[in-house]
């Protein structure tokens, strides 16, 4: 057991809700369906609350599959020898799982289903048609479970922790068939989060959020990389974003361990003045007086307006902005060391660059880990040894979804052998961003020879600048960023609301 396991196996854990079971063992023991996922962003991997996330630590979970303690979806495992995903508790040499007896209410409730209505009006209870079992007409066997699971949903202490517990509700899905409506779960919810609908954020929800920002004019050639949905969603398996829409305003909240807090300001094409009152009435709700509170990436343009309204603006790192044509050509004195280790990889190795192929991505799983013992092993400071932690997660969903973000990929082998990835977006025409760029730090020259042969695709197709967004506060990443002598550091500032001494 972990240090965290030990502390906890004393504790008081409320004991679990238990659901009578529908499908047979044998059944389950046959399927290839439940516990196993095509991406690690998956919107149907299992929630543990907090109780849940306490009994499945002691039953040998290992604590980096919940990103927050006190309620989360789990980060799910690559197959190793396949393409797909698993779940953290799923046992895949014997198909079982190995918390079976205390498995979470989202797992016992399956193949029923809670979710929004169409509209997003109405809680429902539903069936999966993906369960095998569920394929056929619902016999009454079937329904009279689902009476009494409704029966057990409608009492208040179990109501209560689906409320507390929002991502237990998900999103409508065609194929799951709706049961009944569930009328006072969907009074609860709204009482606790508002009357406008609240949605978990999905990839079908990029074109939507891109749209928004289109309309909003922020997107220039010198704001800030995170006017992207991607610079956000990558992220989607450590936080939990939601959003949603009011009179043509789509807001973007996240959930962190600490609370909940806006990552840009409420998106719109007016004044800001009332949807950011709209926003932080929403999150001073949820948080109570918590100073997590907050809207994070605020551009310059916006800090005197919210200056006015009464809110404190405070700095944080910038992002880095060059012109791209220097990056590409590497001319002069002050880029002399960039230059000379890029000959000097061209001159000792023989290599091939091409695209990114989701292939690639058990090769890149390796790098990654190759990569994160090699800082290691060089000393981090405890900071970046917490970025580097959270990193896989999210590289885990740039690896799948490449293809709907539209992100720009690139690998570098050496001798069949991948030896570093990059990715990147266009925020906007003259604007590229470069998201991710992991090498082998053990090839002088590598990493310099990949971002200068980012830089020159990129200027082959129209960009006049590179973003490399922020060094994290990381005096290392600080002092790389700066040796390429950017021409502007664009401002970036976090909003909260003024307190009174």
């Amino acid at each position: 057991m972990s240090a965290y396991t030990n502390e906890l196996a004393g504790a008081f854990v409320t004991p679990p809700i238990t659901l009578p079971q529908l499908v047979p063992s044998r059944t389950c023991l046959q399927c290839d369906v439940c516990c196993r996922f095509p991406d690690p962003d998956s919107a149907l991997r299992p929630y543990f609350t907090e109780n849940e996330i306490t009994r499945a630590l002691t039953g040998g979970v290992e604590g980096a599959a919940f990103p927050n303690r006190r309620g989360s979806q789990v980060i799910l495992a690559p197959d190793h020898h396949g393409d797909g995903y698993f779940c953290p508790a799923f046992d895949v040499a014997t198909s079982t799982c190995r918390i079976y007896e205390q498995r979470p209410l989202d797992c016992q409730l399956y193949p029923l289903a809670l979710m929004w209505d169409e509209a997003h009006d109405q809680v429902l209870l539903g069936w999966d048609t993906k369960c095998p079992f569920m394929r056929e007409e619902i016999p009454g066997e079937i329904q009279r479970h689902a009476d009494r699971v409704m029966a057990l949903l409608d009492q208040q202490d179990i109501r209560d922790q689906v409320v507390a517990h929002p991502r237990l509700i998900g999103r409508f899905q065609e194929d799951v068939v709706m049961l009944t409506r569930l009328p006072r779960l969907t009074e609860a919810m709204a009482s606790q989060w508002g009357p406008v609908p609240l949605h978990r954020l999905t990839v079908d929800d990029i074109p939507r959020m891109t749209a928004a920002l289109d309309r909003s004019g922020w997107c220039r050639a010198q704001s800030l990389a995170a006017y992207s949905p991607v610079y956000h969603y990558m992220w989607n398996g450590l936080l939990a974003y939601w959003w949603m829409e009011l009179q043509g305003t789509f807001y973007l909240f996240a959930q962190s361990p600490d609370g909940w807090f806006m990552p840009l300001p409420p998106i719109g094409a007016g004044l800001i003045d009332e949807p950011l009152s709209v926003a932080m009435g929403l999150l001073q709700r949820w948080n109570g007086d918590s100073p997590v509170s907050r809207v994070e990436n605020v551009p310059s343009q916006l800090v005197p307006e919210l200056e006015r309204l009464g809110y404190r603006l405070t700095p944080k790192e910038p992002d880095y902005l060059y012109r791209a044509t220097d990056l590409a050509a590497l001319v002069g004195d002050r880029y002399k060391s960039q230059r000379a280790l890029c000959n000097r990889f061209e001159r000792e190795q023989s290599f091939e660059v091409g695209l990114y192929r989701v292939g690639d991505r058990q090769d890149c799983r390796a790098l990654l880990g190759d990569w994160s013992r090699q800082k290691q092993s060089e000393g981090l400071e405890s900071f970046g040894a917490m970025l580097l932690a959270d990193a896989t997660p999210a590289h885990e969903v740039v690896w799948s979804q490449a293809s709907a973000f539209r992100l720009t990929g690139k690998v570098v082998r050496i001798h069949g052998r991948l030896c570093a990835y990059t990715f990147g977006y266009w925020l906007t025409s003259a604007t590229f961003c470069v998201l991710l760029e992991v090498t082998d730090r053990t090839l002088p020259g590598l990493a310099q020879y990949l971002f200068r042969e980012t830089c020159r695709t990129v200027v082959a197709e129209g960009a006049e600048y590179i973003n490399t967004m922020d060094d994290a506060g990381l005096p290392g990443l600080r002092a790389s960023k700066q040796a390429y002598h950017p021409t502007m550091l664009i401002p970036n500032f976090v909003a909260s609301l003024a307190r009174e001494s």
